[in-house]
């Protein structure tokens, strides 16, 4: 295991490296940053003091040794270089991944530990990729990174429980939350929930059931609003297991349980409606519209989650 002050590289930096770069910084870590998308870079550069300032409105304040100098690096070699911690932050495609596992296998030093923030991408597939497997493990950060308290690890069949314990005590000296995943399946916990929610979801609003305002309205402020504080498996005990066998005893086999995408979605992306990131999805976004809604979201998710952790919002 790395020895002495951490100095981790991020590598792949899109929509989660900003937040997951001011975090480690926060946390007093040198950061050294990489993408071989100039554009990439550029956004990150305005974006990681934009997460800081968020940060700063949590109350999140820096060891006594100070904040971690964030770097940014053109090579991939230059980045990794003496790095302790390597975070691969690339797009949810395994070749994609394998491509950069491959580039890094030659180049890291002996004990450094290798984090995938991967959506779901089992982390034993990505394990054939290195040539010590025992180093790697999932680290996944949930969007937005340094405002989103919980991070999933997951081992792979390969992964050593040094490498787990390594990466559990990081989040823990973060003061983040770490939850360890005991089975690598694809997906790990918060997606498999998210996923069968949204495609409950999806499913409504195709069969006319109910329009899209009203479904975020429903969930936010329904099953949301209780999950935020009472989690899932609580919420049973809450509601008595009596009630949700009664309940799941019928409706468990009307539930949508499509193994494809709705052509609700397939259709918006064909036509590059992608959402927030190309100005339109489900719903039309200005570009002042995605500032102003992007700024209002952050605001209100610092708000809850001081209020979460018992502090004033």
């Amino acid at each position: 295991m790395p020895d002495g002050t951490l100095t981790v590289a991020v590598i792949g930096l899109g929509t989660m490296g900003p937040g997951i770069i001011a975090t480690l910084a926060r946390g007093g870590m040198p950061v050294r940053a990489h993408d071989l998308s100039p554009a990439a870079v550029e956004r990150a550069r305005a974006a990681v003091p934009q997460a800081a300032a968020v940060l700063d409105r949590l109350g999140v304040a820096p060891p006594t040794t100070g904040e971690g100098a964030v770097s940014f690096h053109d090579d991939l070699a230059g980045a990794v270089a003496g790095a302790g911690l390597v975070i691969e932050n690339v797009p949810e495609k395994v070749e994609v991944k394998a491509a950069v596992y491959r580039a890094l296998d030659p180049l890291l030093p002996a004990g450094t530990i290798v984090a995938s923030d991967t959506s779901g991408i089992p982390i034993t597939t990505l394990q054939g990729f290195l040539s010590h497997p025992e180093r790697l493990v999932g680290m996944h950060w949930s969007n937005p990174p340094h405002i989103i308290p919980m991070i999933e690890v997951i081992a792979g069949e390969k992964t050593a429980p040094a490498t787990v314990a390594f990466i559990t005590d990081l989040v823990r000296s973060l003061k983040l939350l770490p939850v360890v995943v005991k089975k690598d399946v694809p997906g790990f916990v918060e997606n498999r929930i998210l996923y069968a929610l949204l495609r409950e979801a999806i499913d409504l609003v195709d069969q006319g059931v109910i329009d899209e305002e009203g479904l975020d309205t429903c969930v936010s402020w329904g099953i949301g609003y209780k999950l935020s504080v009472v989690g899932p498996m609580r919420l049973l005990d809450m509601a008595g297991l009596d009630i949700y066998q009664s309940v799941a005893g019928f409706l468990n086999a009307d539930l949508s349980a499509r193994r494809d995408v709705a052509g609700y979605v397939t259709e918006r992306t064909r036509a590059g409606k992608l959402g927030i990131k190309s100005g339109e999805g489900i719903f039309p976004y200005t570009p002042d519209q995605i500032a102003a809604l992007q700024a209002e979201r952050a605001r209100r998710l610092v708000a809850v989650r001081r209020i979460l952790e018992g502090r004033d919002g």
